[in-house]
């Protein structure tokens, strides 16, 4: 199991779609809010990759607990990294 968060930790292709969540709520932040939106996604994005893509050795359901696991790592780094820029920009 932690082969495969590190596996998916490293997918450029899930963090990219994690940075654009990320940007993407911020942006409509006024409309829909930051929670709702933050944790759909985050949910959204575990699920979707693990069942479109390639099956590895890994079972569905052992790739989408992966999955949430890392998308919630990459989130709060991504929160991270927009809070030092907003910070600094000040």
């Amino acid at each position: 199991m932690i082969e495969l968060v590190i596996s998916q930790l490293s997918d450029l292709f899930r963090i990219g779609l994690i940075i654009a969540l990320v940007v993407t709520t911020l942006r409509n932040a006024a409309v829909t809010g930051r929670i709702i939106p933050l944790v759909l996604g985050v949910v959204f994005v575990a699920v979707m990759l693990p069942t479109t893509m390639p099956k590895g050795s890994a079972s569905v359901a052992e790739a989408i607990l992966a999955g949430l696991i890392s998308n919630s790592i990459i989130l709060v780094l991504a929160l991270a990294g927009t809070l030092l820029v907003s910070r600094l920009r000040r």
